[in-house]
């Protein structure tokens, strides 16, 4: 359990450090989705949990 726990922390340094002033592009959050194991959607709710914006959307709906 505290494991996991680590395991989420560093990946919410690491959404933090690619998103200067609360943005990122989806590119770096695909990236580091696949990075920490995790899914898209995983990273994607945790990334709007963080309030920070995409832009860039690859999919043009950001």
């Amino acid at each position: 359990m505290q494991n996991e726990q680590i395991k989420k922390e560093k990946l919410i340094k690491a959404i933090r450090e690619a998103s200067p002033e609360g943005q990122t592009s989806c590119a770096k959050i695909f990236a580091l989705a696949d990075e920490h194991g995790i899914s898209r959607k995983e990273m994607g709710d945790l990334v709007n949990d963080l309030k920070i914006k995409i832009r860039n959307c690859q999919l043009g709906c950001f």
